[in-house]
């Protein structure tokens, strides 16, 4: 497996040497989309809503299976699941209460959608305001920066998505700086689990995410790959 891959635009995207043993991460950078409202992607989420409503309508979220991965990749930094919810958990509770997900944009809808399904922490990023290389690594202390709809994301001693210009990205909330706008026409997007999550079933996450990006937003997958964190 590969610590480290370069994007399409040349700039590269790695994990820190503090992640050994402990990450995995697929990667997905989409070309050519186009921002705007799309029902097709509401009518599919809450197609999906429904079905784990049925499924899980009795269960309490430490009783459905596929939210202990993403736990587990909170429990390996040492940050509290209960405290600070994957951002996939955050999706599932607000459908298992009936609720329907945020409508923003299309891109955004189908990224809710696709964490929705695979129940794991999904980062999507423009690219265009990416500021030079990328690294997957436990913030420092001091580290932070504005979430979307938030307060500070704080980052020392949790894992986060950082370039030139800092942090701007982690498993709970993604940045105002880097977020996805009007105007954005290339993405990146990663996708985070523990090393226990089979690499064939990543791969799949990455080209089921990439599949219904280009059905709901238009362009065309660049990149698709993993990135392992094996010593």
């Amino acid at each position: 497996m590969n610590r480290r891959a370069q994007l399409p635009d040349g700039r590269l995207l790695r994990l820190d040497d503090g992640l050994l043993g402990v990450l995995r991460a697929g990667v997905l950078t989409v070309d050519g989309v186009a921002v705007r409202e799309e029902p097709a992607v509401w009518e599919e989420t809450a197609s999906l809503g429904a079905q784990m409503r049925a499924r899980y309508a009795s269960c309490a979220p430490s009783d459905i299976p596929g939210l202990r991965e993403a736990r587990d990749l909170y429990n390996a930094f040492g940050m509290e699941p209960t405290r600070h919810r994957p951002s996939s958990e955050a999706l599932l509770r607000r459908v298992l209460q009936g609720k329907d997900l945020y409508r923003l944009n299309n891109v955004v809808d189908t990224c809710n959608l696709a964490s929705l399904e695979f129940l794991l922490p999904i980062g999507l990023y423009d690219r265009d305001l990416v500021r030079g290389d990328v690294t997957l690594r436990l913030g420092r202390e001091g580290e932070e920066y504005p979430g979307i709809r938030k307060g500070p994301v704080h980052l020392a001693g949790r894992l986060g998505l950082f370039d030139d210009g800092g942090g701007f990205g982690s498993p709970t909330s993604d940045s105002q700086r880097t977020c996805v706008h009007a105007g954005t026409t290339r993405l990146l997007a990663v996708i985070m689990s523990t090393r226990a999550f089979a690499p064939d079933a990543m791969g799949a996450c990455v080209s089921r995410f990439g599949e219904l990006l280009v059905r709901h937003c238009g362009g065309a997958v660049t990149f698709a790959g993993l990135l392992d964190g094996g010593s």
